[in-house]
């Protein structure tokens, strides 16, 4: 049987203060649009035509975040293109830690925050994006 080939790829960091004894990790709020403004999210975003999802992700971690980064192993998803977000999008998302840069909202979000890992109920409780709980499950069933 053949999977479901979603036409968008998108991709997001688990940005954490440390790849080998990861402690706290980086959330973001987003500020547009309307629909999602105000939610959490992994940082992150849209490939480009021919753009492999690494690339992707540093380039959307600068223009987003200012900041480059040091990109460790996928927390896989379901799928192939890793996690499904709708009918159109499906993400996949990597751990990382930020290499140059104090991170700064710049584009598309209101808010950054550095959540403690250990602090299971309140990354669950933050009010994510609801596409993006599942990963949420799992970078916590990770890290516990």
């Amino acid at each position: 049987m053949t999977q479901k080939t979603y036409p968008v790829q998108v991709v997001g960091a688990a940005l954490v203060d440390d790849l080998d004894h990861p402690a706290r990790l980086l959330v973001a709020c987003r500020s547009a649009p309307e629909a999602l403004a105000g939610l959490w999210e992994f940082p992150g975003g849209k490939t480009e035509p021919g753009e492999d999802a690494v690339a992707a992700l540093r380039r959307e971690l600068r223009e987003e975040l200012g900041v480059e980064a040091d990109l460790g192993a996928e927390i896989p998803g379901p799928h192939a293109q890793g996690w499904p977000l709708n009918e159109r999008m499906a993400m996949r998302v990597f751990w990382g830690s930020v290499s140059k840069g104090v991170p700064e909202p710049l584009e598309d979000h209101s808010e950054l925050r550095w959540m403690n890992l250990s602090d299971v109920d309140g990354i669950r409780n933050l009010g994510w994006i609801p596409a993006d709980l599942p990963i949420v499950e799992a970078l916590v069933h990770r890290v516990s």
